[in-house]
């Protein structure tokens, strides 16, 4: 099925005839975290990890539950099983469910979506990639964009992108703590990495233990040789590039990340660890830079461009007026942005807590504030920001 609905259209071009019926077809929103669900559900019974379910509409329940099945965390069957048909945990966490669909809230309305507004502003918006009858225009402005302003705006990208996919994770775990169900965490400060193994580790963290546990490992992992364990490498990778989308510059992408975690782990690995930290961050944000190009831009040709126009071999300028005073205005966001993709934050909050909880008092208050009046300001100034806002993509549904 997700053959069908997904990749179709790309097969059929790739040998150069689309009918028109594979015109038509389109795709449905989600279908790739139910369709990996579902399969973990027939995998997992197969080896005997999980008891088959007798009724099918338990089947379909796993597969429809609400809260994560359009944009994850993939939920595997045996993990959420037990609680959702066998035993459910008292919903004594419901003030920390709704605490972090608050949260989650707050960073698509107020981050990812201002970010994702000065990405258009210093790039191209994703209306304007995406006619074909701009192409000749689109080239031109981005041969001439200036250095600072690509940086800049792939990295207000890079927030959006995060803030985009880690929000709605947070909602989704949010959303099943107020039901009784615990579902995994899915990120994990991922531009706080060093290696490009260990950003991997952090970012998307189902959809790699899905991979690693149903292909990898299986595939022989890293256990029948260095020869065996590079190529069951490139085949995840294959396969990560495809689930993000049905296109070759998807593929292109997902063996960009396997040959770059294939030579760390050969070669460069030990090194990237033991060189000064800063060294290393600044190598790792390059590097994620440089693959958010073909997300952002959604082709190999506007991506080089963009990538060649980052090193100035557009004969492009520095910077102008325009990209400064983008840049001045917004450098308050940005300042947040990163400080919110380090654990900070989380540091000073618990701090805090536990700096007021030495006393019952302390603990009394702790809890109000926690439970009731974050997750109350941060409704309040979500709903306000929606209602005034026109801007608020659904960034991660294509993918």
């Amino acid at each position: 099925l997700i053959g069908i609905f997904k990749y179709s259209r790309m097969i059929c071009s790739t040998i150069g005839y689309v009918p028109e019926f594979v015109t038509r077809i389109t795709l449905p929103l989600g279908i790739s975290f139910y369709t990996f669900q579902l399969l973990s559900y027939v995998i997992d019974v197969y080896r005997g990890e999980a008891e088959a379910q007798e009724e099918y509409w338990h089947v379909l329940l796993f597969a429809a539950l609400y809260h994560q099945c359009i944009a994850g965390p993939i939920v595997r069957y045996k993990t959420i099983a037990h609680e959702l048909f066998t035993e459910r945990s008292s919903l004594s966490e419901i003030g920390d469910g709704c605490f972090r669909f608050a949260v989650g809230l707050a960073k698509k309305v107020i981050l990812a979506n201002a970010c994702g507004e000065l990405a258009d502003s210093l790039l191209l918006s994703e209306t304007k990639l995406s006619d074909l009858t701009l192409v000749a225009s689109n080239i031109d402005y981005l041969s001439k964009a200036p250095v600072l302003g690509i940086w800049f705006g792939l990295i207000a990208f890079a927030f959006q992108i995060y803030y985009d996919f880690s929000a709605y994770s947070d909602m989704a775990i949010g959303m099943g703590k107020m039901v009784g169900l615990h579902y995994p965490e899915n990120f994990n400060y991922p531009y706080i990495s060093r290696t490009a193994g260990e950003f991997w580790r952090r970012w998307h963290i189902t959809l790699g233990s899905f991979f690693k546990d149903y292909v990898y490992i299986p595939l022989g992992g890293n256990r029948r040789g260095e020869l065996r364990t590079v190529f069951n490498i490139l085949i995840v990778w294959l396969l990560t590039g495809l689930w993000h989308g049905a296109s070759w510059y998807f593929v292109i992408w997902g063996l960009y990340w396997g040959i770059l975690i294939i030579i760390e782990r050969l070669f460069l690995e030990k090194w990237l660890l033991k060189i000064p930290r800063i060294v290393s961050h600044v190598y790792m944000m390059v590097i994620i830079l440089l693959s958010w190009t073909i997300f952002r831009m959604g082709g190999i040709n506007y991506s080089l461009l963009l990538i060649k126009g980052m090193f100035g071999l557009n004969s492009n300028v520095f910077s102008n007026f325009s990209v400064n005073a983008l840049l001045k205005n917004n450098i308050f966001l940005l300042a947040f942005c990163m400080l919110g993709t380090t654990p900070a934050i989380k540091v000073l909050l618990n701090s805090t807590k536990r700096f007021v909880s030495c006393n019952r008092a302390g603990i009394i208050i702790s809890d109000f504030v926690e439970y009731y009046v974050i997750p109350s300001c941060l409704l309040f100034v979500s709903t306000a920001v929606l209602v005034g806002a026109s801007y608020n993509p659904f960034l991660y549904f294509r993918f």
